[in-house]
């Protein structure tokens, strides 16, 4: 694979910024809403942002400089004089609102009013909460770090959440947020965004008790396999065991395997065969199709 060498002393702030932002992600968005000590209100979105424990409560994003000027933004000073603020959740159907908000209002100009999002008393904190977001976060400010004085550097914002308010209809029968029901959006790198939604969740169950067979542990002509990706690989060595006699015995019967095995490129056509049950996901009749080549 041929490579881009980047070395951040020696690139331009901006190219650099675009570099991680394209690889780091896709990331959450925090569209926060704060309020300072007037009592004017803010709404600005977040894709510095993410949540790093659950007892306690963190959530973090950063607010960073301006790479134009080096100004610093109203959500930081906002934080700075209450310590206060809500996170709510950008889903899909309020994408192109928050997009609104992202433009530099003067301060004293609230960007609810120019989204035509609504706000809502949160129960813990001044700062209103938007309606229209399916997951909405009160919280305290523990804490603000300042990484850096130029343009583009960050400050970040270390928040205990206090109360959190999630939308009924987003919730399975078990009571956990179902990714389908609240289609979150997140962001990529300059204007690209992605939606959490239909084929884009996919459901990956990797078991670590007990501990997974690892790629290592392969036979030889399946690591080599020039038919099988990385992903068929990788679902494999996931597995705790291989296949058991039985397991082999039962697939001598799979439609297709006889034929293949009678081809003079038998491991080949086991191969392509097995391959087609991995990628639905039927893994041990894939292992047994792999381990009689």
């Amino acid at each position: 694979m041929d490579m881009l060498t980047v070395d951040p002393k020696e690139t331009l702030q901006k190219d650099l910024h675009q570099f991680l932002l394209g690889s780091v992600a896709p990331r959450p968005i925090a569209f926060v809403s704060t309020i300072d000590k007037d009592g004017n209100r803010n709404l600005a979105p977040y894709s510095f942002f993410n949540a790093f424990s659950s007892n306690p409560p963190i959530v973090v994003f950063s607010s960073n400089r301006r790479a134009s000027d080096n100004t610093t933004k109203d959500t930081l000073h906002n934080i700075r004089e209450t310590g206060e603020c809500v996170i709510n959740a950008v889903n899909y159907s309020i994408v192109r609102q928050m997009a609104v908000a992202s433009v530099d209002f003067p301060k004293e100009v609230s960007e609810f009013d120019k989204t035509g999002l609504t706000p809502i008393p949160s129960d813990l904190v001044k700062p209103f909460r938007v309606a229209e977001s399916p997951s909405q976060m009160e919280c305290r400010v523990k804490e603000v770090q300042t990484l850096g004085d130029g343009g583009g550097a960050g400050h970040l914002i270390i928040c205990e959440v206090v109360r959190m308010h999630i939308a009924k209809n987003v919730l399975t029968d078990r009571n956990r947020i179902d990714p389908h029901k609240i289609d979150l959006m997140g962001r990529l790198g300059r204007a690209y965004y992605v939606r959490c939604h239909g084929d884009a969740i996919h459901t990956i169950v990797q078991n670590y008790k007990p501990v997974a067979l690892g790629y290592d542990q392969l036979p030889s002509f399946i690591q080599s396999s020039p038919i099988l990706t990385g992903n068929d690989l990788g679902k494999l060595a996931g597995q705790v065991e291989l296949p058991t006699e039985t397991e082999l015995q039962e697939a001598k019967s799979i439609p297709g395997v006889a034929e293949a095995l009678a081809k003079q490129n038998s491991l080949a056509s086991l191969h392509y065969l097995a391959k087609s049950y991995l990628d639905q996901d039927d893994v041990r009749k894939g292992f047994s199709i792999l381990m009689l080549g």
